[in-house]
């Protein structure tokens, strides 16, 4: 039997609240269900406001917007993430300069950012890689220090914490994601959430459209008018009734995730012992939302042979990104600093485990054709 890598969670409220939201007659964007995501997702990460966007793509590019990324500017970044980091700031005519990541962690190299920090640096973009947090207290002073904006891409780390705070919570902006393999989802999704309250009023008027829609409907201008850069960030109400079908069973849903992802770090403890497999690494103070299970091999040749014998197996077990400093797109709008060693070699070398809500004696299989494998 197949082992798919991810199936999406269905909680069983999904379709009453799409009904229901049909019913009221508003299945656009910015209904009833769209608020109250808005307000579960700033009571729970802290930010000042929060908007429910199609995407988190489309949260990271906002971001850009309201940092004021533009043609010449620079936004520093890990290499080892998914493409909307850097397309969000190249998009906007702005160079990603990529920098290494650690080798415990795979998230950003906190000591290699400063040296990549010059007279154009507009923004700092960390990315919580696996829900792990970055070394925030290190980079938010940082940040504040040289005058630059802060970006969590906590893509994958809606629950994670930092020293007992939510991630979401540390930069300007941060871009979560409700993608079907996250841990809470939409089908496709995302928000941005806003902790500068500075930024708050423009931020909706880029949601809204470049316009000041958001006043009119409050009672606030008699007319709404286009106003500043924006698109059609907003998804539709009947995309926002799914995910509260969702962010209501978040606590149900982290349990269950968190239980599927230490049977495999136990399970694979005895491979780790031996030297077969490195396992993640939580660092103190992390908090973490089992988004996803990597394991790191010797090496490259090792981590095919584990793929290939998985595959061959039924089991759908794939790596990650390929370091974007070293893609076409990466070569031609990105530069990089340092010689991110230990991104291509950890891009080489990582395979994920299967990981799922509803999975039963998945995982005992998996980590069988492993240790048989290895």
């Amino acid at each position: 039997m197949t082992v798919a890598f991810n199936r999406p969670t269905v909680t069983g409220k999904e379709l009453d609240y799409i009904r229901e939201a049909l019913d009221s007659a508003h299945v656009a964007g910015n209904g009833a269900f769209t608020r109250r995501c808005n307000d579960w997702l700033a009571a729970r990460t802290g930010a000042k406001r929060a908007f429910l966007t199609h995407s988190g793509t489309a949260a990271l590019e906002m971001a850009a917007l309201l940092c004021g990324i533009g043609a010449g500017d620079e936004v520093v970044m890990p290499s080892f993430t998914f493409v909307s980091t850097a397309n969000a700031v190249a998009l906007r005519g702005a160079t990603p300069v990529f920098v290494d990541i650690r080798p415990d962690t795979l998230n950003i190299d906190e000591t290699a950012i400063e040296a990549a920090l010059t007279t154009r640096t507009k923004a700092i973009c960390v990315v919580h890689y696996a829900g792990i947090a970055c070394a925030m207290d290190a980079i938010v002073p940082l940040a504040r220090r040289r005058g630059v904006r802060l970006i969590e891409d906590a893509a994958q780390a809606l629950c994670s914490s930092y020293r007992g705070r939510p991630l979401g919570g540390f930069g300007d902006f941060a871009a979560v994601s409700f993608h079907e393999t996250k841990n809470f989802i939409s089908g496709e999704g995302g928000a941005l959430l806003v902790n500068d309250s500075g930024a708050v009023a423009r931020a909706e008027t880029i949601w809204e459209k470049g316009t000041d829609r958001g006043r009119f409907f409050r009672g606030e201008v008699d007319k709404y008018t286009w106003q500043d850069l924006g698109s059609s960030f907003l998804p539709s109400d009947m995309i926002a009734a799914f995910l509260w079908a969702q962010l209501e069973q978040a606590a149900a849903l982290l349990t269950r995730r968190a239980a599927l992802w230490h049977r495999y770090h136990d399970g694979f403890a005895a491979l780790e012992t031996r030297g077969a497999v490195r396992r993640p690494v939580v660092p103190a103070g992390c908090e973490h939302n089992a988004h996803l299970y990597y394991l790191l091999l010797p090496d490259r040749a090792a981590r095919d042979r584990l793929l290939n014998g998985l595959r061959a197996a039924g089991i759908q077990a794939p790596f990650h990104y390929v370091p974007l400093h070293s893609s076409p797109a990466g070569r031609k709008f990105g530069r990089s600093v340092g010689e991110l060693a230990v991104t291509d070699d950890i891009a080489g070398r990582l395979l994920r485990m299967p990981l799922w809500h509803d999975m039963k004696d998945e995982p005992d299989r998996v980590i069988d054709m492993v240790y048989a494998l290895l």
